[in-house]
């Protein structure tokens, strides 16, 4: 099997989904991948949430965190961190998870890819410094 990194995002979007959902219910995560590659970036992630998180509040203006839904807190955690910590370029991040957001959380109006954009390219400029 041909594995991508869209693959790969996909279920480590789907784990940080589901890790948000536990924890709102205080129950243990215990995380099933198919793919390894994704269990890695999952745990890298999770490894820095609290970084991730930080940067993700700064950089939402007249918003918080815990309003996002959780597909769309997945989507954008995992995009910091690609910013963040990996050597994607991070248009590159940007634009995966903005396309990631048209097809797994888009609702009626289209917006919430412009806010997910907005929200990075906000994150983008303030890690350029």
């Amino acid at each position: 099997m041909n594995v991508t990194r869209r693959d790969i995002r996909i279920e480590v979007m789907n784990a940080l989904y589901q890790y948000d959902l536990y924890q709102s219910d205080d129950l243990a995560f215990i995380p099933y991948f198919e793919l390894e590659e994704a269990q890695n970036v999952f745990f890298e992630v999770s490894s820095h949430l609290k970084e991730i998180d930080q940067i993700i509040e700064k950089n939402l203006y007249d918003y918080a965190l815990y309003r996002l839904s959780f597909l769309d807190r997945a989507i954008i955690r995992l995009a910091t961190y690609e910013m963040t910590y990996s050597d994607l370029d991070p248009k590159i991040a940007i634009n995966e998870a903005v396309e990631l957001t048209k097809i797994y959380s888009n609702l009626d109006d289209e917006k919430q890819h412009k806010f997910t954009n907005k929200v990075l390219d906000n994150i983008a400029k303030a890690l350029k410094g």
